[in-house]
């Protein structure tokens, strides 16, 4: 049975179990040593030496850019470098990488955490409990702790310009994107992505396989990223995005562009994005140190701001004009659900591929 989540006695606890989470959450090191105001186990001259970080995400590149740019203002001996793909694509890179022999990256980010749970049964992740970890309820650790910790929380639900869009058509909840009205005017995500695959679960738990296939009939265009999305609702391409996210709503509103989101009634697919250390990874100690810094209070402000993103701490407010998550019924797999994501993609995929016209 799937979960919704409810964050506004979650995130309570998050805080009053800090005491008893740290007992199973004990750091790298005994004494963390406390830099530009957050704690690291990280050797930091020996980061400083390396002088080199290399991240895998599947987020969009300015606010990435800028992201790293922040770690490298308090860090300016360490160069950043970063891959973006969408996080399919980006996991199939890194694991024809690894099958190669060549360990290029030092920080992976990953948007479906089934591949994270993949990756970690295969050994992928470096094992370090960050300082940080006492401040993440556990289901936002991996299991056991100190491989990856989700470090942003993505929705999604139903983006539309309201220029374009009558009143009496505007959606309160998923089926009534099934309206033949709309065939061939509603964007989704590709296969690739993380929140696309996580959608495809829960509604069909939701509303039952019935609901995908008579979604099919209305001819949907796939798309790798939300900002394609938004500019095509922008442009009148597209009457809906479905399977919109909330943080590319955040962002394109805060530009001042003419889009409205809905969160329908049945609710919203969420993701919580991972982080972890990649084991081999060319930069141990700068991927360490980035890791501490990207989970600290002031890491997730910026992650917060540039991304338009929710931080699972508790102490980190939502992003500029975002809803409480208290306010939000979201939807997502129960933790020990996770690991058969990985099973199932497969099959996603190819459904996939031909509910979005991109295979027969």
């Amino acid at each position: 049975m799937k979960a919704i989540w409810q964050y506004q006695a979650m995130l309570g606890a998050c805080v009053l179990t800090g005491s008893m989470a740290w007992a199973s959450t004990q750091p790298a090191c005994d004494k963390p040593l406390t830099i530009h105001g957050f704690e690291t186990c990280a050797d930091v001259d020996a980061a400083r030496a390396e002088g080199k970080l290399v991240v895998y995400s599947p987020n969009v590149e300015q606010a990435t850019a800028r992201t790293l740019k922040a770690f490298e203002q308090l860090f300016p001996e360490i160069k950043t470098q970063y891959v973006r793909l969408q996080t399919g694509a980006l996991y199939a890179r890194l694991m024809a990488e690894r099958r190669a022999g060549s360990h290029m990256v030092d920080v992976l980010n990953l948007s479906d955490r089934g591949l994270a749970e993949d990756f970690l049964k295969q050994g992928g992740y470096a094992h370090y409990p960050t300082p940080q970890l006492p401040h993440y309820e556990e289901r936002f650790r991996s299991k056991p702790a100190g491989y990856f910790t989700a470090g942003t929380l993505i929705m999604a639900g139903i983006a539309y310009n309201p220029n374009r869009i009558a009143p009496e058509d505007v959606p309160k909840d998923w089926p009534a994107l099934n309206d033949q009205r709309w065939e061939g005017k509603i964007s989704v995500k590709s296969a690739n992505s993380g929140l696309q695959y996580t959608a495809w679960n829960e509604l069909r738990d939701l509303y039952g396989e019935s609901y995908w296939q008579a979604f099919a009939r209305v001819k949907p265009r796939p798309f790798d990223s939300y900002v394609q999305q938004f500019d095509r609702l922008v442009n009148g391409e597209d009457a809906f995005a479905h399977t919109a996210q909330y943080s590319g709503y955040l962002e394109f509103r805060k530009k001042g562009a003419p889009i409205a989101f809905v969160a329908p009634k049945g609710g919203l697919p969420v993701i919580p994005e991972v982080w972890g250390v990649v084991e081999k990874a060319p930069n141990p100690q700068a991927a360490r140190l980035f890791l501490d810094w990207l989970l600290s209070a002031d890491g997730q402000k910026v992650i917060v701001n540039e991304f338009f993103v929710y931080s699972p701490r508790a102490d980190v407010a939502p992003p500029e004009n975002g809803l409480p998550l208290k306010e939000m019924k979201l939807l997502t797999p129960e933790p020990d659900e996770w690991p058969t994501y990985v099973a199932g993609r497969k099959a996603f995929v190819q459904e996939w591929g031909r509910i979005s016209g991109l295979r027969k």
